[in-house]
């Protein structure tokens, strides 16, 4: 069964998560930002191998008990349950977001071994790569407005800002 938003929890545009089992809320993102995550999700959609899925949202991410993670959007295998790491957390950083993304959902997606974390600033057209290395996160790349980067993981695919935010 795929984990989703609990019934309880209100549908009003804000996220929903549980660190530590305290409640963390954020707000509802501006149009930018779901701009960008669509933008993603489309170009990831259209190499992601048939054995994958990308999900905008709507899935959990639990590692512990009192620990509910939802990331912007993530890859992951074909009936995940949202138990074991996705393949792929992605955070679209806005200001109202940008601490909670690059210090504490760096922090526990690192200490939780998602293998890749990657933020998306679409204010300044910026694609930050990072992957899990046997010490933590190692910045594979930083990629500027028309800058391309190919990576292998969670599968082939070029990368270049400016065409997820176009």
């Amino acid at each position: 069964m795929i984990s989703q938003q609990p019934a309880e929890t209100p549908r009003d545009g804000r996220r929903y998560e549980i660190v530590a089992g305290r409640l963390l809320t954020t707000g509802a993102q501006p149009p930018a930002h779901h701009a960008a995550v669509v933008g993603l999700m489309v170009h990831l959609k259209t190499s992601c191998p048939p054995d994958l899925m990308v999900a905008v949202g709507s899935l959990a991410f639990r590692p512990t008990p009192t620990t509910t993670l939802r990331p912007d959007l993530i890859v992951c295998p074909r009936g995940y349950t949202g138990v074991h790491p996705p393949l792929l957390a992605v955070e679209v950083v806005s200001p109202s977001t940008r601490t909670t993304d690059v210090v504490l959902k760096r922090a526990l997606y690192e200490t939780h071994h998602i293998p890749s974390y990657w933020l998306l600033d679409p204010t300044h057209q910026e694609l930050t790569i990072l992957t899990l290395t046997p010490t933590g996160y190692t910045c594979q790349s930083v990629l500027q407005c028309e800058e391309t980067f190919h990576t292998t993981h969670p599968f082939p695919i070029t990368l270049t800002p400016s065409q997820l935010l176009a």
